[in-house]
């Protein structure tokens, strides 16, 4: 067993996971969507980004441009949430929240794709 391929895996799939877990309810409601997982979900893509860093492969560079991707997004979705809260309005509305939600969707898919390609890669390399 790769230890390295096990850390690079249990990252892609905690990101994965805690992605999911802020989409997961109705995208306007915010007591359904916690900042603290948004904000935890981009710590631990950050990570799995520099692990991806390393990795001088197609498949790590297809990985490195999904994480990227699901990065700039979740970042994207933290700034809107930090803006609507500055602006005076405190937690955000049914709209804002939707915004905030789709934003986080579009990560989620990212990250879903950087899955399918780790999977895919750790299948084709067994044989």
């Amino acid at each position: 067993m790769n230890l390295e391929r096990v850390v690079f895996g249990f990252f892609i799939i905690l990101t994965l996971s805690l992605n999911y877990a802020f989409v997961a309810g109705g995208a306007e409601a915010g007591a359904h969507h916690n900042v603290w997982i948004l904000t935890l979900t981009i710590i631990v893509n950050l990570v799995a980004i520099g692990l991806k860093l390393g990795d001088r492969s197609q498949t790590g560079a297809l990985l490195l441009a999904s994480g990227l991707v699901a990065g700039l997004l979740l970042i994207t979705a933290r700034v809107v949430w930090i803006i609507v809260e500055s602006g005076g309005a405190g937690e955000p509305g049914p709209g804002e929240m939707a915004d905030i939600v789709s934003i986080a969707t579009g990560a989620l898919v990212a990250n879903i794709v950087a899955t399918v390609i780790l999977v895919g890669d750790t299948l084709l390399s067994r044989r």
